[in-house]
This record gives C-alpha cells, sequence and structure tokens, in this order.
C-alpha cells in the first residue's frame, strides 16, 4: 500500500468530437476511464444533404466536458491531451476567424460536416480524371473527403469564402490548433482525406488538374506544409489561452490528432488478447479488424505492405498505427439509418410509451424480438424480409453515393411486431455490408480472423451477435466501451513521453472486456440471406438501367 501510494497515478484526457456530441474522459495509464462527460453539439440541416457545425459550439463544448472530467483532480497528475474528430472541413479567415461556408453568410456555420453530399458533382469531375492520386482512396474519391468540399466552395462561395479564406482544417487539426496555436497537421486527417501522400507529400498535378492550383501558394500554407505523425506532440503543449478555457495546466503535452474512427481503432486494436482462445492470438495484429460503429461505421485494417482494395479507402502509411498500412473500409449510414427506420414506423409513439425511456428503446425491442421468436433463433425471423441499407449511399466497397435504400418484404401490419422485424432485418443488413466489405478487402489480399468492436452500437448485443453470426468470426468487446476516448488518450500519453510508441501505449491502456463467438450453425442460413442481399443491389442496377433508358 505505501509503494502505490508513493507513486501518483498519471492521468491522460481523451477528447472526442463526434457527429451530434463532444466527449471527453479522464484515463489512467492502464487505460481505465475514470471519469466521463458528454455534452451535444449544433447540426444545421440548411437544405437537403447540406450539414454544417460551428466550430465555436464545438470548442466551447470541448473545454467544458474537459473541466468536467478533470474537477478535483491534482493537475500534476495529468500529463498530456488528445483529440480526435470526425473528418469535417473547418474554415477560418487569415485572423483565424470563422467564415461562412453557406450562402446565407452566417459565419459562424463554418465547418462543411464529414456527411454532407454537397460536392456530388464536384466529387464526379475529380474522379473523372483518374488521377493517380485516387488509388489510394479505392481508385474512387468519396463526396466525404476535402478536395470536393473545397472545389464546391470555390466554386458557389468565391468572394464571401474562397478568397477570404485564410487556412481549412481537418476538425482533428483545428482543435490541436486551437489547443496550442501551432497550425502543423496530423499525418493521419492528411493522407486519408485530403491526398497527402506520406513519400511525396502534396501532388502539384492533382491540385491543378482538379483547379484548385491556388492551394499550392506558399507552399500550400492554407492546407497544411508541416506534418506530424499521430501521437506526435505539437507546438509547446497548451498554450495560456487553451489551458485556461480547458481547465488545465499550460505546458501539458496536446498529440497530434486522429480522426475519430481511427482513434477508436488506436484503443481496440492492439489490446492483449492471451487467453481468449481467439484465432488473432500469436498472430500479426494484421490479422484483426478495429470496427467503429456508431452514427456511421469505420473497418479499419492494417497490413505491413501496401494493399490495394477495390473500393475500400486507402493504402495510408502510418495513418493510425505507425509503420503499418491502412485499408478502411465504411459504411456512411448505421445508427443514423437504425434510428431513421425505427423513428419513422408508425408504431414508434406505442415503442416509445411502453419503452418509459429513450435510453432503453433499443433494449425493449430486442426483448420484443426474443417474444415473438418461439421455436425459431431470432435472427431466423426475417427469411421473407430482406434490407438494403444504402439509405445514404454505398461508401464501400460499392463507392456509389446514388445507390438507395430497399426494403423487400413489407406487410399491412402496423404493430411493434412489425416494427421490430424491421429493425432486426435493418440490423442484419449492417452485418451483410460489414461481410461484403470484409470479403473485399480478403480478396484484394488481408487475412482477417477476429473483428474488433467499438462505439455506440457495439453496446447492443443483438447487433454485436448479428455481426458474429453473419461475418462467422469473433467479435471482441473492449473492456472500456469508451475505446474511442481511450484511443484519443493514447495520443496523449505517447505526446507526453510517458510510451515510447503507439505501440507500447495500445498494447497497456487496450484491455478486452468480453468475447462474442458466432454460433455456426446459422451459417447456412445467413450465407442465403447474403445471396439475396447481393441480389438487391443487382436488382435496384437492373431497374435504374431500365429507367435510364426512358
Amino acid at each position: 500500500m505505501d509503494s502505490k501510494k508513493q507513486t501518483p497515478v498519471k492521468y491522460y484526457v481523451g477528447i472526442d468530437v463526434g457527429s451530434a456530441s463532444v466527449r471527453a474522459a479522464l484515463v489512467d495509464g492502464f487505460g481505465t476511464v475514470v471519469a466521463h462527460a458528454d455534452q451535444p453539439i449544433q447540426i444545421w440541416e440548411p437544405q437537403p444533404d447540406h450539414y454544417e457545425q460551428s466550430s465555436a459550439d464545438i470548442w466551447a463544448a470541448c473545454c467544458s466536458v474537459t473541466k468536467k472530467v478533470v474537477c478535483g483532480v491534482d493537475a500534476s497528475q495529468i500529463r498530456g491531451v488528445g483529440f480526435d474528430a470526425t473528418c469535417s472541413l473547418v474554415v477560418v479567415d487569415k485572423r483565424f476567424q470563422p467564415l461562412a461556408v453557406n450562402c446565407e453568410g452566417q459565419n459562424y456555420r463554418n465547418v462543411i460536416m464529414w456527411m454532407d453530399h454537397r460536392a456530388v458533382s464536384q466529387v464526379e469531375r475529380i474522379n473523372a480524371t483518374q488521377h493517380r492520386v485516387l488509388s489510394y482512396v479505392g481508385g474512387v474519391m468519396s463526396v466525404e473527403m476535402q478536395p470536393p468540399k473545397l472545389l464546391w466552395l470555390k466554386e458557389n462561395l468565391q468572394e464571401s469564402c474562397w478568397e477570404k479564406a485564410g487556412y481549412f482544417f481537418d476538425l482533428p487539426d483545428f482543435l490541436s490548433w486551437k489547443a496550442t496555436g501551432v497550425t502543423a497537421r496530423s499525418l493521419c486527417t492528411v493522407v486519408c482525406k485530403w491526398t497527402y501522400t506520406s513519400d511525396g507529400g502534396w501532388d502539384d498535378s492533382f491540385w491543378k488538374m482538379i483547379g484548385l492550383e491556388d492551394l499550392m501558394k506558399d507552399k500550400y500554407e492554407k492546407i497544411g506544409n508541416h506534418v506530424l505523425s499521430p501521437g506526435e506532440s505539437v507546438g509547446k503543449g497548451l498554450t495560456p489561452e487553451a489551458a485556461k478555457d480547458l481547465g488545465l495546466p499550460e505546458g501539458i503535452a496536446v498529440a497530434a490528432s486522429l480522426i475519430d474512427a481511427h482513434a477508436g481503432g488506436l484503443g481496440v486494436i492492439g489490446a492483449d488478447v492471451k487467453g481468449h482462445n481467439l484465432p488473432c492470438e500469436n498472430q500479426p495484429i494484421t490479422a484483426r479488424v478495429a470496427m467503429i460503429c456508431g452514427t456511421s461505421s469505420c473497418h479499419m485494417g492494417v497490413s505491413e505492405t501496401p494493399i490495394f482494395v477495390p473500393g475500400v479507402w486507402g493504402p495510408y502509411f502510418s495513418a493510425m498505427v505507425p509503420g503499418l498500412w491502412l485499408n478502411e473500409g465504411g459504411q456512411s449510414a448505421t445508427g443514423k439509418l437504425i434510428d431513421h427506420v425505427v423513428q419513422g414506423h408508425v408504431a414508434f409513439p406505442e415503442l416509445q410509451s411502453k419503452a418509459a425511456a429513450r435510453s432503453l428503446i433499443y433494449t425493449y425491442l430486442n426483448s420484443h424480438l426474443d417474444l415473438i421468436k418461439k421455436s425459431l433463433p431470432v435472427g431466423f425471423l426475417t427469411v421473407d424480409l430482406h434490407v438494403w441499407p444504402d439509405f445514404h449511399g454505398n461508401r464501400s466497397p460499392l463507392t456509389d453515393l446514388t445507390l438507395k435504400g430497399m426494403v423487400v418484404g413489407l406487410t399491412l401490419s402496423r404493430g411493434l411486431d412489425e416494427l421490430a422485424l424491421i429493425y432486426l432485418a435493418t440490423i442484419q443488413a449492417i452485418a451483410l455490408g460489414t461481410r461484403h466489405i470484409l470479403e473485399t478487402m480478403q480478396a484484394a489480399g488481408h487475412h482477417i480472423n477476429t473483428l474488433f468492436l467499438c462505439g455506440g452500437l457495439s453496446k447492443n448485443p443483438l447487433f454485436v451477435q448479428m455481426h458474429a453470426d453473419i461475418t462467422g468470426k469473433p467479435v471482441v468487446l473492449s473492456k472500456e466501451v469508451e475505446s474511442v476516448l481511450v484511443g484519443a488518450a493514447i495520443l496523449g500519453a505517447c505526446a507526453s513521453g510517458d510510451f515510447v510508441s503507439i505501440q507500447e501505449a495500445m498494447a497497456k491502456m487496450g484491455k478486452i472486456g468480453r468475447v462474442v463467438q458466432p454460433n455456426h450453425q446459422h451459417k447456412r442460413f445467413y450465407d442465403k440471406k447474403y445471396e439475396v442481399f447481393l441480389k438487391l443491389v443487382e436488382h435496384q442496377r437492373e431497374y435504374r438501367s431500365i429507367m435510364n433508358s426512358f
């Protein structure tokens, strides 16, 4: 006991900016979340497919939640801060004041969100160039990346925004700038969302070809000419102003940031799996995929050599784990899709009244499915009900943002049973989409045998079991549900110098909670569901071809 008292616990702050909220956690050197807080942030949707936020609103929320988690803690024990955020685009002028990204001229709305799809025509033109940098984003750039959004700003807000802009930040980099006053960018953001390459930097010919050669001025100062590896210490740490805002000591280490999904991957993928009878035990980390499941889902797989996967982003060198190549699959709407399907059903008010609390809605639906399954396994209830989940387009592996959602097998039923069934079919469709992504990655050269899940949807046991059964792979759940925050804290731990590498911090701070095994007796049923799943997109393309010939 005496020796423990003589060694003060070291803490790290992880700050995560998601789509709808900001969260912070105080995490110790063993990866335990000691304190946690969250606060909602505002989203504006001025017109369909336009989603905007405010960097001032986001920073204020960061400060609020951080003050809560460090309240009462000895400041000398807090060693570092790490940020992660969605890959949204932040625009500020030459004095770092917010600039409107909208036609209304509302400067406080200066963030184009990652899920904004306003730049559809711009991304089509960029992809038509077939420039070599596109081979590092699965062959086709996504509308969610930054070059099409930048081109949209130039073409639509030339005078009010483009000509006045001093800096364009990915949101994670905006946060590290706000904390340190240093405009350095993270290798993660610029490689994954901006076409920077870890061996060659910015490619002049690409920016000229797409009509954004003005960004080359002053050695790309507006989009970043100083790039740091994730976890590397930024500048001299927290500035006096940021320290006051956050309630932290001036000068403590601030890490180069990560995109939120990548932080989730960092928080789970390196955990010690000994003793859990997993196929990835005694195998390299390349046998694992980290799946971060929230509003959208991301599938993060690493490899020792670059693997080019059609329709899957990457390979990105050192974008998540230093020294390894990253491929990133994804689904644009998962948690958002489940909410949309459930809340839009005519029986939703009845569900709300019976579930009593909003947080219990999905627990109630899971229980209701158990009641109506009778002698069948729950998953078999959807033998005649099938969903294609791309209500917001397909990110991977088809890279087709024009695809639409489909539901086959509807009846005139309006009750809770029907709502529970379409909820189940939607979860299965998301898991079938994951299988589609994993099979595409494996066909290209990945050798994946274990899934590591984190994020909000990993709290739903039905979602987890369906992913195990449908992919046929065991699912590892982190001991700390807030793995994204643990990943952000790992960055802060590395920046502080308390760990010699990201890999060491991952192994010591990532902890396994439990393992969910697939039920192999259900394999034939889900193989048939997968056949139907792939047929759905075939038929959608067929009927669209017919209508396009009209």
